[in-house]
C-alpha cells in the first residue's frame, strides 16, 4: 500500500472532522438531502461525460493511486546491468534460460523480442507503442477523476442555491432562516471536500505514478537495445542512471538494488 496516500485520506478527513467536533456540533453537519444532491449529481454527470465501461475502469485505474510502486528504478538498472554482462558473455541467446527468472512483465516482453532476433528499430517500436497506449489508457483515469474534482464545487453550488431558494419561501419564520442558511452552505462544503480531498488528489496521484511508469518502461526499452548493441555493462549502467535522480543513484552504486533486482 502507498502509506502516502493513506496518510494524506486519513489525515485530511480527520482535521475536518476534528474541527466540526471541537466546535461543538458535529451532527450539524450531516444533511442527508446534501449529500443526494452533491454524490449523486457528481455520479450523473460523471455518467454523462463518460461511457460507463471507461467510469468503471477509471476506479479500477484508481487503485493505483493506493499501491506502492512497483517500478523500482535501482532494481531495474541493475537488472538490465546483470544481463548485459550475460549477453556479453554467452551471446544474446543466453537470455532466453534468463527469461524465466524475470518477473517483470514489460522486461520479459522484450527480452523475447531480442531473442527471436528482431531488429532494434521494430523492437523499439512495439515497446513505445506499448507504453505510449498504457499511457493514453491512463490518461482517461486521470480525466475522469479530474471531472468529477470540476463537479463537485459545481453540484454544492447548485445544492446551495436549491437550499437558498427554500429558505428565501420561509422568510416569515424568522427562527428558520439560520438553520436553513446552514443546510444549504452544507453541499458546497460537501463538493469541496470530495473535489479537493479525493477527486483532484486522486487525479495527480495516477498521473505522477503514469509518468514514473512511463519512465520505467522507457529505461528498459533503452536497455534492451543498448543489450542487443553490445553495450559495455559499466557503460550500461552510465547510461541508464542518467534517466534516475540523483538521490537515487548512490543506492544504485552501492548495490542496494541488487536483491530487489531479482525479485523485480
Amino acid at each position: 500500500m502507498d502509506l502516502a496516500t493513506i496518510i494524506g485520506l486519513i489525515g485530511g478527513f480527520g482535521l475536518v472532522l476534528a474541527a466540526m467536533v471541537l466546535g461543538g456540533a458535529p451532527l450539524a453537519f450531516l444533511d442527508i438531502p446534501s449529500m443526494l444532491i452533491v454524490v449523486g449529481g457528481v455520479a450523473a454527470t460523471t455518467f454523462i461525460m463518460f461511457p460507463m465501461r471507461t467510469v468503471f475502469g477509471a476506479f479500477t485505474v484508481a487503485m493505483k493511486a493506493f499501491k506502492e510502486d512497483t517500478w523500482n528504478m535501482d532494481a531495474i538498472i541493475d537488472q538490465m546491468v546483470g544481463l548485459s554482462r550475460l549477453a556479453r558473455t554467452n551471446g544474446i541467446l543466453a537470455l532466453e534460460d534468463a527469461e524465466k527468472d524475470i518477473e517483470n512483465v514489460f522486461l520479459k516482453k522484450g527480452i523475447q523480442l531480442a531473442v527471436d532476433g528482431n531488429e532494434e528499430e521494430l523492437i523499439r517500436f512495439i515497446m513505445a507503442t506499448d507504453y505510449g497506449f498504457t499511457q493514453q489508457r491512463h490518461s482517461v483515469g486521470q480525466k475522469v477523476f479530474k471531472q468529477m474534482g470540476a463537479m463537485g464545487p459545481a453540484m454544492g453550488m447548485i445544492g446551495t442555491l436549491i437550499g437558498l431558494v427554500q429558505m428565501l419561501r420561509s422568510l416569515d419564520d424568522p427562527s428558520s432562516i439560520g438553520p436553513s442558511m446552514a443546510v444549504a452552505l452544507l453541499t458546497t462544503l460537501y463538493g469541496a471536500l470530495i473535489a479537493n480531498l479525493i477527486c483532484i488528489p486522486i487525479a495527480n496521484k495516477l498521473e505522477f505514478r503514469s509518468k514514473e511508469e512511463a519512465l520505467a518502461k522507457q529505461v528498459v526499452t533503452e536497455g534492451i537495445i543498448s543489450i542487443m548493441q553490445g553495450a559495455n555493462p559499466k557503460v550500461l549502467k552510465d547510461k541508464l542512471e542518467a534517466f534516475v535522480p540523483p538521490e537515487m543513484r548512490k543506492e544504485i552504486r552501492d548495490g542496494s538494488g541488487g536483491e530487489a533486482a531479482r525479485a523485480a
